[in-house]
């Protein structure tokens, strides 16, 4: 079979995780990285950006798997996170629209994909047939020996002719579905007088060795602000990738994670769900509320007045949650040793503190907090 050949490469490269979403035109090889690799399944392709930065952040050598049209969803991710961090992120993505494509819809974005990673400088190989899929040893090498993005574009006629099963699905076999859905939920949300920079000053205090990730723009200059340490990975784009990256990171090691999330952000995301299903107990989200974009202005988000995050969190099946509406509250919340993934929402008021941006460059970011968690073998694989 051509896709265990190709999944050999995958092994060799050292690839130990791979996140994905499945296309139709790769069913068999999505079988087989279910049953050869940790796997893990994501909504959307973007969240898998982050997920897989937290993941090697944490010292694996994460690979995607996509159908080339995520590549779409992705790229504003890519260009913030592993570009400016100088991360891995090799991806290997059936590339549609080339190859007696029968979906109209998939051409007119896929054909331009070479041009397009061109003009971004995002390094990419191309596997037309059967033979090349020794190219993508190479190109997961590539992305972990210079830590950037390399897209592997597989043609689907890869996977046709003698040793190739395209288009021919594998059978499923899913468990009883039979479950019991019980909730009592009950809230009150009182006007709030307490700021994020608050909330973030109080949860800080209490920090030991966990790792902590920051959502992007103005909570990272609050945390900097109040305690900054090389374990704080502080986000600089990147939108809606704080829960991701710190997924990535509790699945990658066993210390303690925090994420700093905010409303914005997480009604932007698909990643609650793989949370729930993941089920880390070293993850907890703070999920910073105060019902706006703060960093762009407090523009409104429909987290104000309508939506209500931590039954979001509860829908998409983290059971650990909680609503705190003070410094007390959330310190109290915070201490609490129950097992994770915890969802601590933490409804505030809108405003920014007067911090300061943060005087690191990404890489900088990187170096620092890396330093803080692998082990001296894993420090000389990076640095050299």
């Amino acid at each position: 079979m051509h896709e265990e050949s190709a999944l050999r490469y995958v092994a060799s490269a050292g690839v130990d995780t791979v996140v994905s979403l499945p296309c139709d035109r790769t069913q068999g090889l999505y079988c087989l990285i279910q049953e050869n690799f940790r796997h893990i399944t994501v909504m959307r392709e973007e969240d898998g950006v982050g997920l897989c930065a937290g993941l090697f952040l944490a010292g694996n050598r994460p690979m995607m798997h996509i159908q080339s049209s995520g590549l779409g969803t992705m790229l504003n991710a890519i260009m913030t996170l592993p570009v400016p961090y100088e991360l891995p992120l090799p991806v290997l993505a059936s590339w549609r629209g080339v190859h007696r494509e029968k979906t109209e819809v998939q051409m007119p974005f896929n054909i331009h994909l070479p041009d397009l990673l061109d003009a971004l400088d995002i390094v990419y190989t191309v596997v037309h047939e059967a033979g090349d899929l020794d190219r993508i040893e190479g190109a997961i090498a590539d992305a972990f020996e210079h830590h950037r993005p390399h897209i592997i574009l597989v043609s689907p006629k890869v996977w046709e002719g003698i040793g190739g099963t395209a288009g021919v699905p594998p059978a499923q076999i899913f468990p009883l579905r039979n479950r019991d859905i019980s909730l009592a939920y009950e809230r009150t949300i009182t006007q709030p007088f307490w700021r994020r920079a608050d909330a973030i000053a109080a949860v800080a205090s209490l920090l030991t060795d966990e790792l902590v990730v920051t959502n992007l723009g103005v909570p990272g200059n609050e945390l900097y602000a109040v305690r900054d340490r090389p374990e704080n990975f502080y986000m600089m784009g990147s939108y809606t990738q704080a829960t991701p990256i710190g997924l990535g990171l509790a699945l990658g090691q066993d210390r303690d994670v925090v994420v700093f999330d905010g409303d914005g952000s997480l009604l932007g995301t698909a990643i609650l769900p793989v949370v729930a299903a993941e089920a880390p107990a070293n993850l907890t989200i703070i999920a910073l509320d105060n019902g706006s974009f703060g960093s762009t202005g407090d523009q409104p988000t429909h987290a104000y007045a309508v939506a209500d995050l931590e039954l979001l969190a509860r829908g998409a099946g983290i059971t650990n949650t909680c609503k705190v509406q003070d410094e007390e509250s959330i310190r109290a919340a915070f201490r609490s040793h129950s097992s994770g993934p915890r969802f601590i929402h933490a409804v505030i008021a809108p405003g920014n503190s007067k911090a300061l941006s943060i005087p690191f460059r990404a890489r900088d970011i990187r170096d620092r907090f890396m330093g803080a968690v692998w082990s001296p073998a894993m420090k000389q694989t990076l640095f050299g």
